[in-house]
């Protein structure tokens, strides 16, 4: 809704000398302001944060002014490539392109010679009917790769009986002279356009980002080594990069370098071994040449990756490209069968170490040289396992790599501990925190240290802008990401009507302090006193009430004290109550199920949890959220022995104190969660902090700009009578009759409000630069 359709009218705005062309015939004036930042960071081409209120046409203004700079200035910048979280998210991008190029196309009255794409895994683009119908996205790929492995395919050619996948055949034949046709293509359009041709959509879409002028997909493609290496490889240096809701971009990096070793993995790694062994024994007796031939290619230090054919390489290294030692195998583990021995004497001394019975943190250097004293491994070869693995499953023709994940994962932990000394803490754990009582050993090979993914990005594109609904503090992300931004802005929400009313409730009627701190959290009044909130709002908010709790334990416990209290049940005549659960199948049903009550009667109230599915990616948008309760201040859990090594490397490498960080974590979740009810100017809704905590400045400044604003002095230390009738005097208010016009001029502009100097200076102070 950033601006409304109303036929042929549309804008062409003129951003600091550039030409934009915007298809929709109004524009909040922060994305005129945005749009004047952005150009900003191109033309400096360096890298940038800017945090943008939800529901204000972020995703619009980046397209229309990057799209913008490629047609005026196409040597400068020659591809966006722009990452998102999930899937409708990609879609969604890709359907705004879609308006903008077709406002191009009726301006110009031109076909535009611009190709677009999304682009994602197997899973959701293969076409195949046997392959596409298995339901989890590791058997698509392992179906895959037993039809289209390169021996797989030089078999067929001597032996038509063994199957290979049509679609594949067709795109490697013919696909690939002629690229794909310019235009936009979501996933759907690639699978329709591959079904008409006959060519498999992944494959066709993973060759066509070369060429492509928009790429939209999944952080994983750029910040995990092992799949950026694959695709985004060769993409060129004069792209800009975008992260969009990034607000959670260090925890993605962490994740991409952290391997997880489970004592079942190393039983099943002992059982991929054996098989191992038995493949090459048979090898030996029946093509004794194959292995020479392989042992050969090593000894001369052959890079497998240049030879190996798209379909095969899809084990890339573990660590980033520049760690990678370009030089031959070792000679230890250069046979195959000395190999398999030395991934069996390793995966042996990893069991040893997994039974333990405290808790043993250590850095990887200590580990190596107990690795050496123990079972005489050194870390030269450690460093190449991966790359040996990858070259030995090739060489012994195995095309179904989901069986073999474990002894992948163990040899990406062997290259990963031996190529990084420093940003990374190994810990091993008897118990899995949530089952205390059950003996689960697990390693944790951590990253601590989100800059080490994410630094060829910045040093590889010209420019890289992080952007989100919630990035405050701004300063902390290029401090824990180790980059420097040409440009950090936040933006205001200009508003004809405050659609947002964001207050903080620190006691009960009682006059009770309310707060999720840990010591007073079982305390039956604060307990009781948060029952008495929902209660209150759920007899005077309209339609949907969502409200977030700090942890699932937190909730079955508060939630099994209002029952027994009685409080539910009162609740439960004003609307009805749905709850998240750690199952995603029955949290889609819940969430289902509350969006019908809310179009149905009285309304309903959802309980949902901070970190969870529904505080990420969820809208609500209207009448599906008209209030938001955040129960508690969202602290991860702070036992955790990899938070606490995580909170120590910030310290010494970062000089971020402890607090500090935990206090910003907190808050972006929180401010995250409260977000989910503002989707757009013409939305409404009430922003409830139910915990006295969050008054205190150092909780408070580090809300986004554009809600900390309307946090009023008066509004700082509520008790839940006084939230009432603020809530009831603001919904009274919000309730008239709100129309487009009495947005015009203030928050909503027309291409001729644009041109007034009066506009204009306003515009200016949108943004604040940090």
């Amino acid at each position: 809704e950033a601006g409304l359709d109303c036929g042929a009218a549309r804008m062409r705005l003129n951003i600091d000398g550039l030409l934009v062309y915007f298809p929709y015939d109004f524009i909040y004036p922060e994305q005129y302001s945005y749009m004047l930042e952005v150009k900003r960071i191109l033309d400096a081409k360096g890298h940038g944060v800017l945090e943008m209120p939800s529901g204000t046409g972020k995703t619009i203004s980046l397209l229309s002014l990057i799209v913008a700079y490629q047609m005026t200035c196409p040597t400068e910048v020659t591809k966006l490539i722009y990452c998102s979280r999930t899937v409708p998210e990609i879609e969604k991008v890709i359907e705004e392109l879609r308006k903008l190029l077709d406002y191009y196309e009726k301006q110009t009255g031109e076909k535009m010679q611009f190709l677009a794409l999304a682009l994602s895994s197997r899973k959701n683009l293969c076409i195949h009917p046997e392959v596409s119908a298995q339901r989890f996205g590791k058997e698509v790929d392992g179906k895959c790769r037993t039809l289209t492995a390169s021996h797989i395919r030089m078999q067929h050619s001597s032996n038509p009986d063994i199957p290979v996948c049509q679609f594949y055949e067709e795109f490697d034949v013919h696909g690939k002279q002629l690229p794909l046709p310019a235009g936009i293509y979501n996933l759907d359009d690639l699978k329709v356009y591959g079904k008409q041709k006959g060519w498999c959509p992944y494959f066709l879409a993973r060759y066509s980002i070369l060429h492509a002028n928009i790429v939209v997909y999944s952080y994983h493609y750029l910040l995990d080594p092992k799949i950026a290496d694959l695709v985004s490889k060769e993409l060129s240096r004069r792209s800009v990069v975008v992260f969009d809701e990034a607000h959670n971009i260090d925890n993605v990096c962490i994740d991409s370098m952290s391997v997880n070793i489970t004592r079942r993995m190393l039983d099943q790694c002992q059982n991929n071994i054996e098989t191992l062994q038995k493949t090459i024994q048979h090898i030996k007796e029946t093509d004794a040449a194959k292995l020479k031939e392989e042992y050969r290619h090593l000894v001369e230090g052959l890079k497998e990756a240049h030879v190996a054919r798209e379909t095969d390489t899809y084990l890339a290294n573990p660590v980033l490209p520049d760690e990678i030692l370009q030089e031959s195998i070792p000679g230890s583990i250069r046979t195959a069968e000395h190999f398999v021995g030395f991934m069996k004497r390793f995966v042996e001394y990893l069991k040893s170490r997994l039974r333990v019975h405290h808790v043993v943190a250590e850095n990887p250097p200590s580990f190596l040289k107990d690795v050496f004293d123990k079972v005489c491994i050194e870390r030269k070869p450690l460093r190449f396992c991966s790359e040996r693995l990858r070259s030995l499953l090739q060489t012994l023709e195995v095309a179904d790599l989901s069986n073999f994940s474990p002894i992948i994962l163990v040899s990406n932990f062997a290259t990963l501990v031996s190529t990084y000394a420093k940003g990374f803490t190994i810990i091993m754990e008897p118990f899995d925190d949530k089952t205390p009582t059950v003996l689960n050993p697990v390693l944790h090979f951590s990253c601590m240290d989100p800059s080490i993914a994410i630094k060829p990005v910045f040093e590889r594109f010209q420019s890289v802008i992080i952007t989100s609904g919630t990035l405050s503090p701004l300063d902390m992300y290029p401090k824990i990401l180790d980059f420097r931004p040409v440009i950090m802005s936040t933006f205001t929400m200009t508003l004809s009507r405050t659609c947002l009313c964001p207050m903080i409730v620190g006691r009960g009627n009682d006059q009770v302090t309310i707060s999720s701190k840990f010591e007073t959290r079982e305390d039956i009044a604060v307990i009781r006193n948060y029952g008495n909130l929902l209660l209150e709002m759920s007899a005077i908010v309209p339609d949907g009430i969502v409200s977030f709790f700090t942890s699932y334990h937190y909730m079955e416990n508060i939630v099994a004290s209002w029952y027994e209290q009685g409080i539910l049940e009162n609740i439960q005549r004003n609307k009805l109550i749905f709850i998240e659960t750690q199952d995603a199948a029955e949290t889609s049903v819940a969430l289902d199920k509350y969006q019908e009550a809310c179009e149905n009667g009285r309304g309903a109230i959802l309980l949902s949890v901070a970190r969870g599915k529904v505080s990420e990616g969820i809208d609500f948008v209207h009448h599906y959220g008209r209030a938001v309760i955040m129960f508690g201040v969202p602290y991860v859990y702070t036992q955790s022995r990899i938070l606490k090594a995580r909170l120590e490397y910030l310290r010494d490498q970062f000089q971020i104190r402890e607090n500090d960080f935990l206090t910003f974590d907190a808050m972006r979740h929180a401010a995250q969660c409260v977000g989910r009810v503002i989707r757009g100017k013409t939305d409404y809704g009430l922003m409830i902090f139910a915990d006295k905590r969050f008054a205190r400045a150092d909780k408070r400044g580090k809300l986004p700009r554009w809600i900390q604003e309307h946090i009023t002095d008066s509004n700082l230390n509520l008790t839940v009578d006084e939230a009432v009738q603020i809530s009831k005097h603001f919904l009274r208010h919000m309730a008239q009759p709100f129309r487009q016009e009495d947005q015009l001029g203030l928050s909503l502009l027309s291409l001729d409000q644009l041109e007034s100097e009066e506009i204009l200076g306003r515009i200016h102070q949108i943004s604040h630069q940090v």
